[in-house]
Formats: C-alpha cells, sequence, structure tokens
C-alpha cells in the first residue's frame, strides 16, 4: 500500500501523568481497509492512547497524524477526518436522539438537505429510529451507546477510533453493530478498543495487544490464537499481559 493509504500513523507515542507512564513509547499504523482491535487489561493504556489520537488528550512525547494531519500541529484537520466514540459516550442527557445528531452535525459543519440526509443514515444504520424523539436519559445503556455510535458516523469519517462500542448491547444489537463496521470497512481505517475477544476475532484484521502501557503483540488474530495450546484467545491475551 502506497503512504496515503496509511490513515493512523504513531510514532514514540507517550503519556506521563506526573511520575506515572500510562503509555510507553508506542508505535503502529492503521491503514485504510484494516480493522484494529486494540487490547489489554484494564489499565494497559488503551483508552488514554485513543485519547491522545483524537487531540482528547496532550501528548506528552512522540507524535500521531490522522490522514497525514499531525494532531498537535493540525488539530482542526485531524478531527475532521476523525469519528470518535469515546469510553461512556458522554451525551446531553436532555436531548432527544433526533435533537442530539443534529446538534453533532451541525458542529460538524453540516447543514440543510445534506444534514438531514447524515442525520437519517446514523439513525437507520444504528437502528434508532424507536428511540429518536426520547430524551437520552430515558434510554437504556445499549440504545445510549447506539446513539454514540451513530454520532461518530454521521460525517461519514475517514477513520473511526471505537471504544468498547459494543458495551451494554444485547446478542443481536452486538451483532447489528458488528456487521456495521464490516461493512464499513473497507473505505475506512477502524480501531477499536475492547475487552472483548470474540469480537476481535469476528470483525478485526489485526490485533495489538498493550500491556503495562507497552506493545506486546501486533499481528493477525489467527496468529495471536496460534500461540495458545489450547487454541484459546483468552489464554494467550492473560500470557501476554501477565505483568511481572
Amino acid at each position: 500500500m502506497s503512504a496515503v493509504d496509511t490513515m493512523i500513523s504513531i510514532n514514540g507515542l507517550t503519556k506521563d501523568f506526573g511520575s506515572f507512564r500510562a503509555v510507553d513509547n508506542i508505535s503502529f499504523d492503521v491503514k485504510r481497509g484494516e480493522v484494529l482491535g486494540f487490547l489489554g487489561p484494564n489499565g494497559a493504556g488503551k483508552s488514554t492512547t485513543m485519547k491522545m489520537v483524537t487531540g482528547y488528550l496532550p501528548i506528552s512525547d512522540g507524535k500521531a497524524s490522522v490522514c497525514g494531519f499531525d494532531v498537535v500541529a493540525d488539530p482542526l484537520e485531524s478531527k475532521t477526518k476523525i469519528g470518535y466514540l469515546p469510553e461512556g459516550a458522554p451525551l446531553y442527557g436532555d436531548m432527544t436522539t433526533t435533537g442530539f445528531l443534529n446538534f453533532i452535525a451541525e458542529i460538524r459543519g453540516l447543514s440543510g438537505d445534506v444534514k438531514k440526509k447524515k442525520v437519517d443514515y446514523a439513525i437507520d444504520k444504528l437502528q434508532l429510529l424507536q428511540v429518536m424523539n426520547q430524551p437520552i436519559d430515558t434510554l437504556s445503556k445499549g440504545f445510549k451507546r447506539r446513539v454514540g455510535f451513530a454520532q461518530a458516523i454521521l460525517h461519514d469519517p475517514d477513520v473511526l477510533i471505537l471504544d468498547e462500542p459494543t458495551d451494554g448491547l444485547d446478542p443481536n444489537q452486538k451483532h447489528q453493530v458488528r456487521e456495521l463496521i464490516t461493512e464499513m470497512a473497507a473505505e475506512k481505517a477502524i480501531v477499536i478498543s475492547t475487552h472483548i475477544l470474540e469480537e476481535v476475532e469476528a470483525v478485526c484484521t489485526r490485533a495489538v495487544i498493550i500491556s503495562a502501557g507497552k506493545i506486546v503483540f501486533d499481528d493477525t488474530p489467527a496468529k495471536l490464537k496460534k500461540r495458545s495450546k489450547s487454541g484459546s484467545l483468552d489464554d494467550v491475551f492473560r500470557e501476554l499481559t501477565l505483568v511481572n
């Protein structure tokens, strides 16, 4: 693939909180068409890495770029290329689903017929029609998660960064979201942070495992599974993330 197909580039990325190093000099690229499962135990540095790439947290050292735009030097340009579903998906609870998505569309610079088309698309893809006029505070955890996912895709970004996208969803909803990720994958670079190893097998073309702020594995899910004598992803995951 050519350089233009590299959608996310991370080089020596580091994050310190005082004397604690949460992310320790990690480097990897994500190309168009890749669905990267970003794995690790709680506190490994997954969400912190995502927050630096999206510009939510300042970088202590190293560089990150999105579609060729440095996230520090070109913050607005890089953000226009990203759809981000953060952990917990903070939403304005007093807004209805439609009101919130219209608000996000306007922030993204959309208006008129284009805005309506994009909002309708997001509602359809995340199957939100039945709750489109409900206040977000009244929705179940699963529906709130789907509203968060909808705002991430409505401007049709080149890069999707999804932190636990199926958290709180029932089995049918998980299947629908995984199908949507697979459908969108060819034209985008998608990064999924997840604790669900079956999700990695189901939708990811690549797995990066981080432990104590460092990358301990970067290859295909099939190669990851081969490392386990039992054939279980859970076993090899525990082995790789065991901090001595």
